[in-house]
């Protein structure tokens, strides 16, 4: 599995896409998604853990027992709506999404709201 990121619009000259991530372990549990990244010392640099979720809806994302910066990226039918560097133990946000990338920090420099951010097999 591997998360793909393709530039919106004027931004992109149609051969921009990158992959952020080979590395990507699924939340796919209650139990996943409720520890998420917590405990973690550290992140592989081409690492993502992914949130998917079956509905739209609001998702929280906190950094309480996170002990490293990370990048949030929200995404609602395979486009951001939101990215956000969180600090580790005191980073909250909150915003619309069915899919949720947390990426190790400065892995989402660059992603705009409108971008198109991809999980795909593979």
């Amino acid at each position: 599995m591997r998360v793909r990121h393709e530039p919106a619009g004027e931004r992109t000259d149609g051969d921009d896409t990158r992959v952020l991530a080979t590395e990507v372990e699924v939340a796919d549990s209650v139990l996943a998604q409720s520890r998420g990244l917590m405990f973690r010392r550290s992140l592989p640099e081409e690492y993502a853990l992914a949130f998917r979720f079956d509905r739209t809806g609001r998702r929280d994302v906190h950094t309480l027992f996170v002990f490293v910066p990370i990048d949030v990226v929200w995404v609602v039918e395979d486009v951001v709506r939101r990215v956000e560097r969180l600090d580790p133990f005191r980073g909250f946000a909150r915003e619309r999404a069915d899919l949720i990338v947390e990426f190790p920090a400065g892995t989402a420099d660059g992603i705009v709201p409108g971008d198109r951010l991809l999980l795909e097999e593979g």
